[in-house]
């Protein structure tokens, strides 16, 4: 065999060699999942304050952290702000859930004052859970309600079609899941009226945010100072 003929040989087996290895990659890049999150984490959610508001139509039974079976419209005649959670959701404890205590420090001494908080995963939050929630924010059960309403697609649609809170979306990415919680949920407050009426949605947890600050560094602060007065004026309506 001729030199010329031995290099000819040496440099096509290394050629088909790499193209061995090139496609081996190209196969195992392709079989093995990305550890990589396939889409961005969702840290806020929710929507700004509804310009129309309206009166509860429907009713909503449910359980309290007591286990004490209650009624939405046991409320009627109070002034009360409604709010979702579940009791893993990291966004609702540090975030909502701070929000809400300074609320109650505020306005529990009124009798007619009152805060209901509804759980978008009752699967898992059951009395026991509730009720260490509830001892965590200092949260009495006279004017504090956390509740588990039953099975969760009925609860959705409740606070989604009767009080116009945005979509309760359940998450599927294990890295979404782990960073944010099992649910995607509205993180404003309502304020509801003596009658039964929506009134207002404060979305606080939003005007928190980063981007928020940016457009307008002041919108956390007059809407806290809006939601707090409007509490004040609807107490002083007897």
């Amino acid at each position: 065999m001729s030199r010329k003929t031995t290099i000819f040989l040496f440099y096509t087996g290394v050629a088909a060699i790499s193209a061995l290895i090139i496609v081996a990659a190209i196969f195992t890049r392709s079989t093995i999942p990305s550890l990589k999150p396939q889409k961005e984490l969702i840290i806020d959610s929710g929507k700004t304050t509804p310009s129309d508001y309206f009166a509860i139509g429907k009713d909503l039974p449910a359980v309290n952290q007591d286990e004490q079976q209650v009624k939405l419209s046991d409320l009627r005649g109070k002034v009360w702000v409604a709010a979702e959670f579940f009791a893993v959701c990291p966004h609702c404890a540090v975030r909502n859930g701070s929000e809400l205590r300074e609320i109650y420090e505020v306005f529990k001494s009124d009798p007619d004052f009152h805060i209901a908080c509804i759980s978008v995963d009752p699967e898992e939050d059951q009395p026991e859970k509730l009720k260490e929630y509830a001892k965590v924010l200092g949260a009495e059960t006279k004017n504090w309600w956390f509740l588990n309403a039953g099975e969760a697609k009925t609860t959705h649609n409740y606070l989604e079609k009767e009080l116009k809170f945005f979509g309760v979306r359940e998450r599927t990415d294990p890295l979404d899941i782990e960073a944010n919680g099992r649910y995607q949920h509205d993180m404003g407050f309502l304020l509801v009226d003596r009658n039964f009426n929506v009134i207002g949605k404060w979305p606080l947890a939003d005007a928190r945010s980063e981007e928020a600050k940016k457009r307008d560094p002041q919108m956390y602060e007059r809407m806290k100072k809006e939601l707090f007065d409007r509490i004040r004026a609807e107490l002083a309506k007897k």
